[in-house]
């Protein structure tokens, strides 16, 4: 796991706090990160700071108990179909276990020449995509699975990247 601020002062995007950044220092701050680094990371997520007390109020949503055993049942449906985890598919297993429709093969090759996705980060999306499936309890993978992969790869659609 990683984590970075979305810009040199940390405040960009933040709704308490004034970002004193220049569009060009924010530019050059999230180029320092090198292509292929940023290939190899699965998800490129923003998360919003918490406000006072947020932190201590109840959450809504699944508790850490059900989202594990969703977790495990997953990983169990991965070693069951081709004995390893989705992140360990090689790329002939990968499309073997990644059939995708004529519909999402255009979607994932539209987005890969919109975002310039290398053939690693082509890769990451699909093995991602799989375990959405699979989080999903289905045997194949969707334009949905696809779709929300995609989204997780923020920093791909960043300026200057």
């Amino acid at each position: 796991m990683l984590a970075m601020n979305p810009c040199p002062c940390g405040y960009h995007g933040s709704d308490a706090n004034r970002c004193r950044c220049t569009p060009d220092q924010v530019k050059r701050y999230r180029n320092k990160i090198s292509g292929p680094l940023l290939d190899r990371i699965d998800m490129h997520v923003p998360v919003r700071a918490l406000r006072q007390g947020e932190l201590q109020s109840k959450t809504l949503g699944d508790g850490t108990a059900t989202i594990r055993a969703r977790v495990e049942l997953a990983r169990t449906r991965q070693l069951q179909r081709q004995g390893k985890a989705n992140n360990q598919l090689s790329a002939p297993e990968l499309e073997q276990h990644c059939e995708l429709t004529n519909g999402d093969k255009n979607l994932l090759e539209q987005a890969i020449n919109k975002l310039g996705l290398s053939t690693r980060a082509y890769h990451r999306v699909l093995k991602l995509a799989r375990t959405l499936a699979d989080m999903s309890d289905r045997e194949t993978v969707n334009t949905v699975d696809i779709t929300e992969a995609l989204s997780y790869r923020t920093l791909d659609r960043q300026p200057g990247n």
